[in-house]
C-alpha cells in the first residue's frame, strides 16, 4: 500500500450478472464512406459537456481488484485456491479516502459529493468505473426513480434507480450529475442490465465518519418487529387514524423492551419527529448513534405515553446466537 496516512472506506457493494451485446454502426447505403457528418450545434454542445465531464472525473475513479483465499478444502493434498474479483471506486478526499474497498493512491483528484435529496427524476447522469476490468468506462442515462427500498444496505434508506448501464466491475464507482458531483455509489443492476441502482451520496456522507473512525458501520437498533397500522387496527387499538408504526412484537432484553415499549403500541414520534410509517422509523433508528437516548412517543390503548429508550447496536443474526 502507498500513502500510509490515507484511508480506505467500504461502501455497500451488491453485484448482479448482466448480459451485454453490441452492434456496429449503420450508414445509409448511399452515404459516401469518407463524408464527415456533424451534429446540430445544440447536440454538439451537449456532447462536449458529457465528454468534458468524463475527462475531468477520470483521475478520481479507481479500479479495485480483490484477491482472497478460498475456503480450505478437507483434502490436504489440494493447494489453497485464490478467488479474484474486481470493481470500481472513487476518491472523495485529497488525503486519499476512497469510497469502496480499494488500495491507497497518491496525488489524487477527488469527486465532490452532492446532496442526493435534491436529485430529481429525469436528471442526466453518468456512471463511471472499470467494468469487466476495462479502464475508465462511461455510460450515460437518467435518474429513473427515487425511493427504491435499500433494505440490503441501510434500513429505511432508498436507492437511486438509473438506466445508465451498471455492469459487473462498475460496483463501487460513482454516479455523477451534470455538474460533476457524485449523487450515488453504483451498487447493483438487474440481470438483464436494463436498470441499475446506486446508494445515495447522503448515505455515504452519513457513513463516512464512522468508517474513518472505526473501520465499520454501527446501525442503531430497537429490537422490535413492526408493520403499518391497518384499517382494522384503528378501532381495535382505539386510534384516531392509521398514522404511526404498529409494534407487532418486542425482543426480550433489547433496547425497546428495556425502555418499556410493548406489543400493540403505536409509535407516532421519535424525539418529536412524526413517524408516518415503518420506513420513517427504520431510517431514524438506523442513523441514530448507538448509546444515544431518544424520546419515543407511543399510543397505548388510545392514550399517548412518552418513553425513553437507549439505542442499541444492530447485530447480524449469527452474532445474536
Amino acid at each position: 500500500m502507498r500513502g500510509s496516512g490515507s484511508r480506505v472506506l467500504v461502501a455497500v457493494v451488491a453485484l448482479a450478472g448482466v448480459l451485454i451485446g453490441g452492434v456496429g454502426p449503420v450508414l445509409p447505403a448511399d452515404a459516401p464512406a469518407d463524408k464527415v457528418l456533424t451534429a446540430p450545434p445544440e447536440l454538439a454542445r451537449f456532447n462536449d459537456l458529457l465528454a468534458d465531464l468524463a475527462e475531468r472525473l477520470k483521475p478520481a475513479i479507481v479500479h479495485v481488484r480483490v484477491r482472497r483465499e478460498a475456503p480450505t478444502s478437507t483434502d490436504d493434498s489440494q493447494e489453497p485456491q485464490e478467488r479474484r474479483a474486481s470493481g470500481s471506486g472513487f476518491l472523495i478526499d485529497p488525503e486519499g479516502v476512497i469510497v469502496t474497498n480499494a488500495h491507497v493512491v497518491e496525488d489524487v483528484t477527488t469527486a465532490p459529493l452532492a446532496d442526493s435529496n435534491r436529485v430529481r427524476v429525469g436528471e442526466f447522469v453518468l456512471a463511471l468505473g472499470h467494468p469487466f476490468g476495462l479502464e475508465h468506462t462511461v455510460s450515460f442515462g437518467i435518474v429513473s426513480r427515487k425511493g427504491a427500498p435499500l433494505t440490503v444496505a441501510a434500513p429505511g434508506f432508498d436507492f437511486i434507480q438509473t438506466d445508465a448501464a451498471i455492469n459487473p466491475g462498475n460496483s463501487g464507482g460513482p454516479l455523477v450529475n451534470m455538474a460533476g458531483q457524485v449523487i450515488g455509489v453504483n451498487s447493483m443492476a438487474a440481470r438483464n442490465g436494463s436498470i441499475g441502482f446506486a446508494i445515495p451520496s447522503n448515505v455515504v456522507k452519513m457513513l463516512t465518519p464512522q468508517l474513518m473512525a472505526k473501520g465499520t458501520v454501527e446501525w442503531g437498533w430497537l429490537g422490535v418487529s413492526i408493520t403499518e397500522v391497518g384499517d382494522d387496527d384503528v378501532p381495535r387499538l382505539k386510534l384516531r387514524d392509521s398514522r404511526g408504526v404498529l409494534i407487532r412484537s418486542v425482543m426480550p432484553g433489547e433496547p425497546a423492551d428495556q425502555g418499556g415499549v410493548r406489543p400493540n403500541d403505536v409509535i407516532v414520534a421519535l424525539d418529536g419527529s412524526p413517524m408516518e410509517g415503518p420506513r420513517d422509523l427504520q431510517r431514524v433508528v438506523a442513523s441514530t448513534p448507538v448509546g444515544q437516548k431518544i424520546r419515543v412517543t407511543v399510543l397505548r390503548d388510545g392514550r399517548e405515553q412518552q418513553l425513553d429508550v437507549t439505542i442499541g447496536r444492530y447485530k447480524a443474526s449469527d452474532e445474536r446466537k
